[in-house]
């Protein structure tokens, strides 16, 4: 092998790499264990000490020091499916936001084309606006948008002249920039939230938002959280010194009550701790710092600061290193930690008294210092009746990052209307050398200083530390004037107890697997050639989960179900290579220029084969989401991983045993004759396999056309509930029960255990009020409430009674068909393509492409057939689409295999005719196609077994396909292109 010192040490690299990154998790889950141990069971007591060594270095490479947070961040992160929480797709109202940008206008064409348009996008894949445009347009050409949009908001962008086409210009702007700012609101308020390893991203349909919210427990919390519309508010502030004094009261007040026995230290709830918020490190030396100093120093004080300085033990005061008091309306600091017990302190109704009536605190948005740990708490001064803020963001109508005059600076420029030009003018005046805090959602984003009297609404925030925080500031300013609502269109929530079967199911089912694939190998290919494969199979494992913790990539339960598949598949690898290097010793060649020929001549299908799999692999990538998506990213990853192990971790190993003079052995004793020298003609036999072929699709498209299909919320939307029992239930009764709450009886299903059913509704899916999922669990706790017992509250129903809940919404719904049918569609466009540039004959293409639709059909005909027969679910849904793509990918992986074969004896027995070539052909790759096929399904067994009941019909396609996916590799494909090749060679 050539380059071998390079290999070498790229594998070297690829194992160092991949160690690097999988350590994390393994730091992490030590720290974890140690604060278990600590924690004794207790639950806050474990989550304290884990907050408390956030900050702290828990992994010391020498080169560089890691944090536990910095650790969390880097290690393999789990689906929701595997450690329980909530995955929620938000849709922005675009709808809404047209409507508000007109001031609700009444015109009947405004109004016809917003109806019209709504009913376009059912069907269309371009965004609300530009169908807006096109239906005002067919409904009145001659009509003028503009004479809708000429609003006081508007007015610098919009005139009586400006075209139809410039309006809806100005209005996408308009929503892009309402989508942008609500992704930032949200993620903002994910941040407080306190989720370990949250995530939010964009999706590809404008308008859309993922959000992962691992671990959390409170399904009502979270849809408040991520439903409501933002709160923008301007208030004016008290300054340090004018505060202090009442800190230092308030501390003796506190210090007072702990001392006569008033629990200050209770428990906080959950309430606070949404109140809480995160802070930063203070170059100054604290208030707090002196009092440790002094503590640690002196061995005659009697200074206590918890004791002493109960308040200032939590909250650091806002002092300069010499004691003195810093400007500015930011009374101190505190770790994220300890905001909470803060809050808990200041809102005690005896502390309380202690601060004037006008007096309120809220912490800043952003943390105070560069490690993320410290939040300021800035004094805000109450000046309405009512306690309000004296000035909204709804009288904000632009806001723009710019640059001061120097060019440099970033800044943000800000327009008012007219009423809010006037409140913003008293502001000011009454505020020079003072500060304005703006506060959005409870929490202050900026507190700038006041020079001047501002009139006519025009004003200049400077103070940015970068463009891209002005940039922020300014969307926020801007979400007061956007009414765009974020709805929940799909949501899938699961509970920590399934999610902790789904790892306990999930790790079984890959570790039975895995045993079976090393098994298998050393049985077929003897001890040494054996033991070669599987040292690459842990390799490639190795590799796979480096680089998955790399990417940050998250591992669901589908993704274990991918790396599980992706093991057995790259067996085919080594199975392709072993069995070519026995050809070239049967041929008389010797081991080193057998191994050496056998990757030679191996290397073409090896190629050809996994490429396939991996562009359907990119397909499910780009057309998938959630979980269908790491299943994607588990095969893509696996599939590049085995090529490299399969291909050069076993050749170095081969060539290292050479160089030792050692006699290796590729075939087994018990298998050396295994399906050798057979001599099956399957060319003669191609008419029965047309008839059995025939028959099994007429009766899958009987079944298809007269019984359709079992289609799960995916394809058809509505919601889906997990319910466990404490005692086995009967489904009918179930079913009866809430027929009475919904009005007509749901779908109820056993799900694994007979006290587990799975209930699916499509009740009121259409209604987007932010309270109707929570009103239907109600529904759902009251129509159960026989079953589960008087005494359980409706928290602990969904808390413990609800394993798991997925919501699809109707236009998630219809996007999710149309993906996953151009998902279908444009894997059998490129796999022709490619078997096409490949093999340069049509005929292989087209004999590959109706193996796969014949594949597909029968597969889809099992489900079809057996819906409602079988003991576990086949619904057709997205991991259904997984599955069908994946045997697509399998089955032309062996149909590329046997083509590149057949190719191989055309040119080499240019004498022989077509026939005998290609039957020779097909008989020399039969042991190869007998152990891959043989591996991955047991494989899959193993899964379909150990793997639970959430991927149970999944891997039962998968089971079906690589049957029927070998079958018609051999007998279908094969047969069709030797047909329509001899057609052709006749004329």
């Amino acid at each position: 092998m050539q380059n071998k010192g390079a290999v070498r040490l790229f594998a070297i690299l690829l194992a160092v790499f991949s160690l690097y990154y999988i350590s994390f998790t393994y730091v992490a889950e030590r720290v974890e264990k140690k604060a278990v141990e600590f924690a004794q069971g207790d639950l806050a007591k474990e989550t304290h000490y884990l907050d408390s060594i956030n900050s702290e270095v828990v992994y010391n490479l020498g080169i560089r020091k890691y944090t536990y947070k910095e650790v969390k961040e880097r290690e393999i992160n789990l689906g929701l499916d595997l450690k329980g929480g909530m995955n929620v797709t938000l849709e922005i109202s675009v709808v809404d936001l047209v409507r508000s940008l007109s001031n609700y206008s009444k015109d009947s064409t405004f109004n016809a084309a917003i109806r019209m348009a709504q009913e376009m996008q059912k069907s269309s894949d371009k965004g609300f606006v530009a169908l807006f445009g096109e239906a005002f347009e067919q409904i009145d050409p001659n009509a003028r948008l503009a004479a809708n949009f000429l609003t006081p908001e508007l007015k610098e962008r919009i005139n009586f002249n400006s075209t139809n086409a410039d309006v809806i210009s100005v209005i996408q702007s308009e929503a892009d920039a309402a989508i942008d700012n609500s992704f930032n609101i949200l993620r903002s308020r994910i941040d407080r939230f306190g989720v370990a390893q949250p995530n939010i991203q964009k999706l590809s349909q404008r308008g859309r938002i993922l959000v992962e919210l691992p671990g959390v427990k409170d399904k009502e919390r979270v849809r408040n959280l991520l439903q409501g519309t933002a709160s923008l508010e301007f208030w004016e502030t008290y300054e340090n010194q004018e505060v202090y004094n009442y800190l230092i009261e308030a501390n003796e007040v506190i210090k007072e009550m702990q001392t006569t026995s008033e629990d200050l230290k209770g428990e906080v709830t959950a309430t606070e701790e949404e109140e809480g918020v995160q802070a930063e490190d203070s170059e100054e030396v604290s208030l707090l710092d002196e009092l440790e100093g002094a503590e640690s120093d002196s061995t005659n004080t009697n200074i206590n600061v918890e004791r002493d300085y109960p308040l200032f033990a939590l909250l650091s005061p806002s002092v300069t290193q010499d004691g003195q008091l810093f400007p500015g309306p930011a009374i101190g600091f505190a770790h994220y930690a300890d905001t909470a017990a803060v809050n808990k302190y200041l809102n005690t109704p005896k502390v309380k008294s202690v601060f004037p009536r006008d007096l309120k605190f809220e912490w800043t948005l952003k943390p105070y210092d560069e490690k993320g740990n410290y939040y300021q708490l800035i004094a805000l001064k109450i000046t309405t009746r009512n306690g309000t803020a004296p000035l909204d963001g709804g009288v904000v109508t632009d806001a723009r990052q710019s640059f001061a005059q120097n060019g440099s600076t970033p800044t943000v420029s800000m327009s008012m209307n007219a009423e809010g030009s006037k409140a913003w003018a008293r502001m000011t005046r009454d505020n020079v050398g003072r500060s304005i805090a703006i506060a959005l959602d409870g929490y202050v984003v900026s507190f700038p200083r006041v020079n001047d009297e501002i009139t006519g609404g025009r004003s200049e925030i400077t103070g940015m530390e970068s463009v891209e925080e002005g940039k922020d500031l300014a969307n926020m300013l801007k979400s007061g004037k956007m009414p765009a609502p974020a709805n929940i269109v799909e949501e899938y929530v699961v509970g920590p107890s399934l999610g902790q079967e789904s790892i306990n199911a999930g790790f079984w089912s890959f570790v039975i697997a895995f045993i079976l694939v090393l098994l298998y190998m050393l049985f077929i290919y003897s001890y040494h050639a054996g033991l070669v494969a599987n040292i690459a199979l842990v390799a490639n494992l190795f590799f796979i989960l480096g680089v998955l913790a790399s990417f940050g990539a998250v591992l669901t339960l589908p993704g274990i179900a991918g790396l599980v598949l992706t093991i057995g598949m790259s067996v085919d690898a080594n199975v392709l290579i072993y069995e070519r290097i026995q050809e070239e010793r049967k041929a008389g060649k010797g081991l080193r220029l057998a191994i050496s020929d056998g990757y030679k001549a191996a290397y073409s299908a090896i190629i050809d084969g996994q490429l396939t799999t991996l562009l359907t692999g990119v397909v499910l990538y780009f057309f998938g989401s959630g979980p269908i998506k790491g299943f994607a990213t588990t095969l893509i990853i696996g599939i590049t991983t085995s090529l490299f192990s399969a291909i050069f971790i076993t050749r170095l190993t081969f060539d290292r045993y050479l160089s030792k003079d050692r006699d290796i052995k590729f075939v087994s004793k018990i298998t050396a004759n295994w399906l050798q020298n057979s001599k099956i003609k399957f060319l003669e036999k191609r008419k029965i396999a047309y008839i059995i072929s025939g028959a099994l699709i007429l009766v899958s498209l009987a079944s298809i056309f007269t019984k359709g299909f079992n289609y799960g919320i995916d394809f058809k939307g509505g919601r889906t509930y997990v319910v466990a029992f404490d005692e086995a239930i009967k489904v009918s009764d179930v079913s009866t029960q809430l027929a009475a709450q919904f009005g007509s009886a749901p779908e109820v299903k056993t799900f694994g255990a007979d006290n587990q059913v799975r209930i699916t509704t499509d009740y009121h899916i259409d209604d987007k009020s932010a309270t109707i999922d929570n009103r239907i669990e109600e529904m759902m706790f009251e129509g159960l409430a026989p079953f589960i017992g008087a005494d359980v509250t409706l928290a602990e129903f969904t808390g413990d009674y609800i394993q798991s809940s997925t919501k699809v919404g109707p236009t998630i719904s219809d996007d999710i068909k149309k993906d996953a049918l151009l998902a279908i569609g444009f894997s059998l466009l490129i796999i022709f393509l490619y078997i096409l540039i490949r093999f340069s004959k049509w005929q292989y293409g087209l004999g590959a492409i109706a193996a796969l639709a014949h594949d597909s059909i029968i597969v889809l005909g099992v489900f079809s057939i057996f819906s409602g027969m079988l003991p576990f679910s086949l619904e057709i849904d997205q991991a259904f689409i997984a599955a069908i793509l994946t045997v697509l990918g399998y089955s032309i992986n062996d149909t590329v295999v046997v083509f590149d074969r057949i190719r191989e004896y055309l040119n080499l027995y240019t004498k022989r005719d077509r026939i005998a070539n290609t039957d020779a052909a097909l008989n020399s790759t039969l042991r190869r196609t007998f152990s891959t096929s043989v591996s991955t399904f047991v494989v899959l067994l193993a899964i379909f077994i150990f793997g639970g009941e959430t991927i149970r019909g999944f891997t039962f396609a998968l089971l079906i396909g690589v049957v029927v996916g070998t079958y018609s590799s051999l007998f279908i494909a094969t047969p069709i292109a030797h047909d329509t090749q001899k057609r052709i060679d006749e004329k």
